[in-house]
């Protein structure tokens, strides 16, 4: 890969992660912690991102998260760092491979259920319980968020392709 397009894709997933520390203000309340609106540019980013560094933005977009509402989680938001970093790699992997409603139906499984999952083993099943509804309305909306604006995107940048 050539530097300029390498230096072009990270300025591309920094600024995402940026969009993404934008959303982590805008906070779910729950009953336990609370979600936030922190997923939708880094599921966005699939558009034109390759699933590295879209994967990247999702991990470094959580992190965001975890410092506006002070580490609420402790150290285990390394680990919810890494399950948004599968998420949103796999994510893109599903749109570029034109699984138009599977990507969706795994992103609100896999986000919105599966990802609080091993918190039922490490913390405790009330915390999982506590966490689920705030999660599964954050990915939600932040589904409905990358649903509308990513056909926009796609049509604005329609031939002219940041990526190989």
């Amino acid at each position: 890969m050539e530097k300029k397009h390498h230096l072009t894709l990270v300025v591309l997933t920094a600024l995402i992660a940026a969009l993404c520390g934008i959303g982590s203000l805008i906070k779910v309340p729950g009953i336990i912690t609370s979600a936030a609106l922190d997923s939708a540019p880094a599921f966005i980013s699939v558009v034109f991102l390759p699933p590295l560094y879209s994967g990247f933005a999702g991990a470094i977009g959580h992190l965001a998260t975890a410092i506006t509402s002070g580490f609420p989680s402790g150290p285990f938001h390394g680990l919810i760092a890494v399950e948004m970093f599968v998420i949103v790699y796999l994510f893109n992997l599903l749109h570029k491979n034109g699984f138009k409603v599977l990507k969706w139906m795994f992103l609100i499984i896999a986000n919105g259920i599966l990802s609080a999952f091993p918190f039922y083993f490490l913390i405790s099943p009330s915390f999982f319980i506590g966490i689920l509804p705030s999660l599964i309305i954050a990915t939600i909306v932040n589904v409905i968020i990358a649903i509308v604006t990513m056909p926009i995107l796609t049509k604005v940048i329609k031939g002219r392709r940041i990526h190989k």
